[in-house]
């Protein structure tokens, strides 16, 4: 062994080992006082990455969570507000069930009449003022709107509004707005414009009105009808109105529904369309001319009394006439069939557009596009088809009360659209908290620090720190044995 005094290395070495300790000592302490395993990029850099998104994740998660709380007292204001409007609107028939009886007076009918257009008006006010955070919920304005716009007719005998329209012609935006009673978006409709085509299908079958005996049918006449493979039994003494009766009795076999015709005659119609619409009847030539169902050579008479709807929006249904056109993309479309007549290969085509701007976007999750649409009808009295109401005479009470039925039952509809909403965003909250959870207890098992590991790996630095201090101090005293050399 050599003496060296100008590089003492036994010295270096214990420096440089207790320099290590020092250093492990040092990010030690830095762990436990922080909590944190990883304190800089340099402690784990691809553990930090993955920790930083996952923060990301549940700090959006917690927002989220308060977004879909938010979204819930939204709702449960406009739902508190359409509590009262159910009151007022059975208030309002309750009155029209008192102004129905005759025991009122006109005056006393006049009374009633003030009170219901004192209600009708706190309805649009109530509407009118229902608010969150300043945006109004109930006036129409939170919903989406809906239009009929572009009408062009594609062939044969059309007829919008009784106005005949050719091949090629453009169909108003009036005529179409009066022709389609309602479009309305499904759950998954966007904003946008759809293209919606109708064509004719079939004629729906009408039998009889020819005329006939108004008294009891004869006993020379008397006998089997049969209507659609169902026999139905006249007896001699039978009236008109009784053979209405029979054969309606049995009108869930046949399809066929039996009415007085203009004539004194009977009237047989079905509501079947396409190669179904068919009445089939047959019984003795005096029966049948008896009842108006032939002509005077004994011809049937059959007429067309409306069409079939073959809609395509998005995707193709075949509808009754007057029924409710429904596309793959969730739009409906309702047609009117008072406004329209197409003759055998007639169509139209026009452009359904739905606006959903006006609608409540509640952004319930973490990332972009994790969104839920809400929206809000409008409840005022117009809407709610009661402007107006009156019950000034006993007609018009009983007309009410029809009125009010179908008002309370648009309010119960909407307050069930709300209701569901409000139990899907406290599902949503449900969910979005377990998802926080977990990804908390993950983020934590990458970032915070294992205090027991962390505490055995600071007592074993602080071991050693001590022990690299002695052996330094020693390995210092080392070169002072060259001066026993110099004794």
């Amino acid at each position: 062994m050599g003496l060296r005094i100008n590089q003492n290395i036994t010295a270096l070495n214990a420096h440089r080992n207790l320099s290590q300790t020092d250093s492990a000592l040092s990010k030690s302490l830095e762990k436990l006082s922080s909590g944190l395993r990883i304190n800089r990029a340099a402690d784990d850099a691809a553990g930090l990455a993955i920790s930083e998104k996952m923060r990301t994740q549940v700090r959006g998660l917690a927002q989220a969570t308060r977004n879909a709380q938010d979204g819930i007292s939204l709702i449960q204001t406009a739902e508190g507000a359409l509590n009262e409007t159910h009151s007022i609107l059975q208030r309002m028939r309750l009155l029209a069930i008192q102004a129905a009886n005759d025991t009122n007076t006109p005056e006393d009918r006049a009374q009633i009449q003030q009170e219901i257009d004192q209600l009708v008006e706190e309805l649009d006010r109530i509407a009118d003022t229902t608010e969150f955070n300043t945006k109004k919920l109930l006036d129409g304005s939170a919903g989406y709107t809906t239009s009929a716009q572009n009408g062009t007719a594609v062939g044969g005998d059309i007829a919008v509004n009784g106005v005949a329209v050719a091949s090629g012609d453009a169909v108003i935006d009036a005529d179409l707005q009066a022709l389609v009673t309602n479009i309305a978006p499904g759950a998954d409709t966007e904003a946008g414009v759809y293209t919606v085509s109708i064509t004719t299908n079939a004629s729906q079958a009408v039998l009889g009105d020819a005329g006939a005996a108004s008294a009891s049918i004869a006993a020379a006449t008397a006998g089997a009808l049969m209507i659609n493979g169902v026999s139905v039994n006249i007896a001699a003494d039978d009236t008109l109105d009784n053979v209405i009766l029979k054969i309606n009795n049995v009108s869930g076999q046949t399809g066929v529904v039996a009415a007085e015709g203009g004539n004194n005659g009977l009237l047989l119609t079905t509501e079947e369309y396409g190669s179904s619409a068919t009445i089939n009847v047959s019984g003795s030539n005096e029966l049948l001319q008896a009842l108006g169902l032939t002509t005077d050579t004994g011809a049937q008479v059959l007429s067309a009394a409306g069409t079939d709807i073959v809609g395509t929006i998005g995707g193709e249904a075949t509808v009754g006439v007057g029924a409710t056109l429904t596309g793959e993309n969730g739009l409906s479309v309702t047609i009117d069939p008072a406004k329209l007549d197409l003759g055998a290969t007639g169509s139209i085509e026009f452009s359904a557009v739905v606006d959903t701007s006006g609608m409540v976007t509640l952004h319930i999750g973490a990332n972009k596009d994790q969104v839920m649409d809400v929206y809000f009808n409008d409840m005022r009295a117009k809407a709610l088809g009661v402007e107006g109401l009156k019950v000034t005479d006993k007609n018009l009470a009983e007309e009410a009360i029809a009125t009010l039925d179908t008002a309370i039952n648009t309010v119960s509809t909407e307050r069930s659209r709300l209701g569901a909403y409000q139990n899907r965003l406290e599902h949503t909250i449900a969910n979005l908290g377990v998802a926080q959870e977990n990804l908390s207890a993950a983020e934590s098992r990458i970032r915070d620090v294992d205090m027991a590991e962390e505490m055995m790996e600071f007592t074993r630095a602080q071991i050693l720190l001590q022990a690299g201090t002695a052996m330094l101090a020693q390995a210092n005293l080392l070169p002072q044995s060259v001066l026993q050399l110099l004794g």
